[in-house]
């Protein structure tokens, strides 16, 4: 069969795998120009937001706007000081992309000063400045209703220019993590071009169309209706950041709004998508059977990204129904982990016993150095003092998927850590049956109790759909079997409202998300500070949404507050003193990484990353580090 009568077939398999699960939309987003366009010099990626409610609106520093980020804007036009890949990066996760090197603090941190590179200029063929910088830091943290707002006035006194490539930062008050505002994990406070908004009347309201960036792309054209974007390297593209990693190979890149995951699937075995931000496991397992150009992360069974984000239990810690953490711990070693893989991600979970996601270089740093204390560690149930930690999970889960998917499985140990995970916590009920007994608990029937003699029950608000909604659902169904009356809800409101409102009880979402390429444990750290819990009832800022305290936690804060960032050691140290006592008080219960689905097609483009072989970038292409990966393709020629 040759190449064109087998893509044939394949779409007919897919299109029936499609009728079959989840039918198509009737109204699709429009198909955007292709083949205008030479395809060995166009790379079309998957835009996984809806199309954009403002397709015009181009001003991504206000709040609400109504475009889009994931649109290409914030991947190949906006650029700022720094970026931090999730993986392992080019050169080391750390890019200096504006500035000629890291950050450099006074002793006590309170001031920062920063050299910007020389010669930078923007789309439109003016320099770029140190006045851009200030300009940016000035106009937002005096404007409500910017992105960056809160935080540039909240930390930054003054800001000074000695010179044209020079920024020296007074802060508030010593603040080792100012620098990360600049820096990029999936996007960050992005440079704003002075010589273009000093001349708008009302910066906020104007749409910034065309947009004029430091990126090394141009807006080409977009559908009116915001469901593509495509955009033209710069002739000049050497004049940006980009150049000391190289030229971007695609002269075009379009990004295709697609929200039905069968449509993706279709699209690329098609050969209209090099690259899918996300599929359901099922699409993705039927994408790698169907397409032999197309691959995930992993170059098998599990194929998904393990991202920077940890899926959990999140307890409402200021409900006495969890205040006990003998209560938690119970809860915990009620939960069977191969069934919840197997529940949410058909298996392809990767999972964490620590409040650490498995991914990037976590796995080295945390993971792997933490198994023999882990292994040893022991838990007193009132009764008996026990080992809860089962290191040989991940192989139960390669075991129990290497029926269906054989040699896609991987054998190697260490393969299969980073695949399923090192390991997670024993399902034992007598253990959490011993646990509950001691915090006052008893069991009439098959039902537990609370002290207060009332039946021991909650919601678990979960997502709508989806892997977490699955998860979400099979772990309320463990805790029911084991006499707790769980019930799943699925939540719409979630991230804006429940959460932060504190009007649930338990949920199945995360507080934790990191830096992936680096220990350092600021992304969200900071936020679980007691200075910051609110009381009950009060809205809680992010990111504690545990609503959790404890002057342990509050020493090892500030004592990042005051560690240089890149002192690798010293923030390993910080961070195995958090997973030590997240493992002894378990405020939430550590599930997974959250695994996507991204694939990508090498029909058209080689040079992607891979998690085996060269793991120099996340894979997820809405993030703006993907922006690096067009620096390592290189066409096919077909």
């Amino acid at each position: 069969m040759d190449r064109r009568g087998f893509m044939t077939g394949t779409a007919v398999a897919v299109l029936m795998l499609a009728a079959n699960n989840l039918a198509i939309a009737q109204d699709e987003p429009a198909a955007p120009p292709i083949t205008n366009f030479p395809r060995n010099e166009t790379l079309i990626i998957n835009n996984p937001e809806n199309p954009a409610a403002s397709p015009g609106q181009f001003n991504i520093w206000v709040a609400g706007n109504g475009g889009g980020w994931s649109n290409g804007l914030h991947q190949l036009v906006m650029d700022t000081l720094w970026f931090i890949d999730p993986d392992a990066g080019l050169k080391g996760s750390l890019y200096n992309e504006l500035a000629t090197g890291p950050w450099e603090y006074n002793k006590d941190f309170t001031e920062m000063t920063v050299h910007l590179k020389k010669g930078i200029l923007w789309s439109d063929g003016v320099e770029f400045t140190a006045a851009d910088v200030k300009y940016t830091v000035d106009t937002q943290a005096a404007t409500p209703g910017y992105v960056w707002s809160a935080p540039f006035a909240d930390a930054v006194a003054s800001v000074d220019t000695p010179d044209d490539y020079t920024v020296h930062f007074v802060l508030k008050k010593a603040n080792a993590r100012f620098h990360s505002l600049f820096a990029v994990r999936w996007n960050a406070a992005w440079i704003m071009p002075k010589h273009i908004f000093e001349k708008v009347a009302d910066p906020k309201s104007y749409d910034f169309n065309p947009p004029v960036g430091l990126g090394p792309y141009t807006l080409n054209s977009f559908d009116p209706n915001g469901s593509w974007y495509i955009w033209e390297k710069r002739k000049d593209w050497d004049k940006t950041g980009m150049a000391e990693w190289g030229e971007p190979a695609p002269k075009y890149v379009i990004y295709r709004s697609i929200p039905n995951n069968d449509k993706r699937l279709i699209e690329m075995v098609n050969g209209d998508l090099d690259m899918i931000h996300d599929l359901s496991p099922e699409g993705m397992f039927s994408l790698a059977k169907q397409d032999p150009t197309a691959r995930g992360w992993f170059p098998g069974f599990p194929y998904a990204h393990p991202d920077p984000t940890l899926p959990m239990v999140i307890f409402n810690d200021q409900n006495p129904m969890f205040t006990d953490k003998r209560v938690r711990w119970a809860l915990t070693l009620m939960l069977d982990p191969v069934e919840m893989s197997m529940s949410s991600y058909r298996g392809a979970a990767t999972l964490s016993a620590i409040a650490m996601p498995p991914t990037g270089t976590h796995t080295d740093d945390y993971h792997a150095k933490l198994q023999d204390w882990l292994i040893g560690y022991e838990l007193d149930t009132g009764k008996q003092k026990i080992k809860p930690y089962d290191p040989t999970v991940g192989d139960k889960i390669a075991a129990m998927v290497k029926p269906q998917f054989g040699d896609a499985v991987p054998t190697d140990p260490n393969a299969i850590h980073k695949s399923f995970g090192y390991g997670w916590w024993k399902k034992d009920l007598a253990a959490a049956g011993e646990l509950l007994e001691a915090a006052g608990f008893t069991k009439q029937g098959d039902k537990w109790m609370k002290p207060d003699g009332t039946p021991f029950k909650f919601t678990l608000n979960t997502f709508t759909d989806g892997v977490i909604n699955r998860l979400g659902t099979d772990i309320a169904q463990q805790w029911s079997q084991a006499g707790v009356d769980a019930t799943a809800f699925a939540d719409p409101n979630i991230y804006s409202q429940n959460l932060p409102l504190g009007t649930y009880e338990a949920a199945t979402a995360w507080s934790i998300e990191t830096w992936g390429g680096n220990p350092d444990l600021s992304f969200f750290l900071d936020s679980w500070h007691s200075s910051y819990l609110a009381k009950p009832g009060d809205r809680q800022s992010a990111r504690n949404w545990q609503r959790w305290g404890d002057p342990r936690l509050d020493a090892i804060i500030e004592k990042m507050r005051v560690t240089e960032f890149t002192d690798h050691d010293a923030n390993v140290a910080l961070g195995n003193d958090f997973i030590k006592l997240m493992v002894d008080e378990m405020p939430i219960i550590p599930i997974m990484s959250f695994n996507v689905f991204s694939a990508y097609d090498t029909r058209y483009w080689t040079g992607f990353p891979t998690a085996e072989a060269n793991p120099y970038a996340n894979i997820v292409n809405n993030w703006s580090n993907s922006k690096y990966i067009l620096t390592q393709l290189k066409p096919t020629g077909k």
